[in-house]
């Protein structure tokens, strides 16, 4: 098994502060940079030196577990079911408020060691300050375990909580990382490809009141005025055709080259991936597959679409952070969650190396002020020059150029009844491309789970079975 120079210098370093009689590790690597690799091969070194008799590993969601599961199992050719005979287990977070005393026994009885992937999912310094999952850790795990390693892309909490089993330097506040791979180093090793963010503007926008039509000449002044939510913004007719065929386009070029090539479309809400899909369909004619935390088995859906050629994925709360699908190319950015966190974890799903010889990644968004501000501190982090964050303008499209599907004027009417809806008038557009109803589907959902922070993001995942939650490990007693 061929390491990256990074993934050996991490599992060295760690080795070395174990051995020196520490007991965590924290490891920062950027997004798509290989960090469940670098865990697996970690552990095998503490097995292989008899340092640990068991590996425990909690993840966000039940897509990353079960890809750390089969990781680990591949590294160290063993079992990871949680079953009798297997070396260890790999569960998610939300795992941690239902296990039993059984398992949490095995501390006691064994050498264990722990691996945290995103532990900034969990927080607090001590049990008062601490959130559900952070509680467990610190009365479960925290000086429990034989060795702890904890793994994350984006070491902040939007509630800027501190993170579980963290340092942090003074008076700076910032997190102390015992390794640090980010995004320059890793577009350097040819480990991450060099992203370009397009920022979609219209200059002419047009809000009609009962008394009044007020005109914008882009997104950032109509959003300073607080008379539209952004969430009309990503739920605009005119917006969602023009990313995705812009998207599209670039994502046809691409698979000219790399013939599996993807793209991911983030949606705001299972009504929101509703309306894209349909208006995709309307637009440039693609079926796309679906994934929301309301599918029956969205881990299955997500290994089924990481292994077909399919073009189209779109997520609501499913593929953010850790989900590994290296054939993504392409993303749309129509969340209406504006975390810097959640923004590097999306960008991350397109910007994995793999061996095609096309390796573009390309983030559509609309010109929304703080994502802008997300994607010019990402261009600092590109370690040469280059053009990371461009500029689109929805303009009017051509009889000639019927194929940019572009619209010129996009118009937010808000003298419709209860509940409002977006009325669109597009200027000399009408006639390229055909507009089909909606089917009487509300493109507005009834509640936008995902709207508050990035937290939501993951407590979605609650709502899934919980997969034999009760196993754990307790038949290894």
């Amino acid at each position: 098994m061929k390491l990256r120079k990074w993934q050996s210098e991490c599992i060295n370093k760690a080795l070395k502060v174990y051995l020196n009689g520490l007991s965590h590790f924290l490891a920062l690597a950027t997004p798509g940079a290989g960090k469940t690799m670098m865990a697996s091969a970690l552990a095998e070194q503490l097995l292989k030196n008899d340092l640990v008799d068991l590996i425990i590993c909690f993840s966000p969601s039940s897509i990353v577990s079960k890809d750390f599961s089969e990781n680990l199992q591949l590294v160290i050719q063993e079992r990871f079911d949680g079953l009798m005979g297997a070396r260890g287990h790999s569960l998610t977070y939300q795992n941690l408020q239902y296990l039993d005393d059984n398992f949490w026994q095995l501390f006691k009885k064994y050498r264990v060691f722990v691996i945290f992937d995103e532990i900034h999912h969990c927080a607090g310094s001590n049990v008062d300050n601490a959130n559900a999952w952070g509680e467990q850790i610190i009365v479960n795990i925290q000086d429990k375990a034989k060795f702890t390693l904890a793994l994350t892309g984006t070491p902040w909490r939007s509630d800027a909580a501190p993170i579980v089993l963290s340092k942090y330097m003074h008076p700076s506040n910032k997190i102390s990382c015992d390794y640090i791979y980010g995004l320059a180093e890793a577009i350097q090793d040819n480990v991450c490809r060099i992203p370009q963010i397009i920022a979609v503007d219209n200059n002419h926008i047009s809000v009609v009141d009962a008394d009044e039509t007020k005109t914008f000449n882009s997104f950032k002044c109509l959003l300073s005025q607080s008379i539209i939510p952004y969430q009309e913004v990503i739920e605009n007719e005119a917006v969602i055709k023009f990313l995705i065929s812009s998207a599209h386009k670039n994502l046809t070029k691409i698979r000219s080259i790399n013939l599996t090539a993807a793209g991911l479309v983030v949606a705001s809400s299972v009504e929101h991936a509703k309306q894209i899909v349909m208006l995709m369909k309307a637009c440039i004619d693609e079926d796309a597959i679906v994934v929301t935390y309301k599918e029956k088995d969205p881990t299955n859906i997500i290994r089924n679409f990481r292994h077909s050629k399919k073009k189209w994925i779109i997520s609501v709360g499913m593929i953010s952070e850790g989900t590994n699908i290296p054939r993504l190319q392409v993303c749309c950015h129509l969340t209406n969650i504006k975390t810097e966190m959640h923004f590097r974890q999306i960008l991350g799903r397109i910007l994995r190396v793999t061996n095609g010889q096309n390796q573009t990644a390309i983030m559509y968004m609309p010109a929304e002020p703080k994502l802008l501000e997300y994607a010019y501190r990402v261009k600092q982090d590109v370690p040469f020059e280059a053009d990371v964050v461009k500029f689109e303008k929805m303009k009017t499209a051509t009889p000639e150029d019927i194929d940019d599907k572009q619209p010129d004027a996009v118009t937010f009417d808000k003298t419709k009844s209860t509940p409002p809806k977006i009325e669109l008038k597009l200027s000399n557009f009408g006639n390229n491309i055909k507009h089909e109803e909606l089917d009487g589907v509300n493109t507005r959902a009834d509640v936008h789970y995902l709207t508050d922070s990035y937290e939501k993001v993951v407590n979605i995942f609650g709502q899934f079975k919980q997969e034999a939650i009760a196993l754990g490990l307790s038949d290894l007693r």
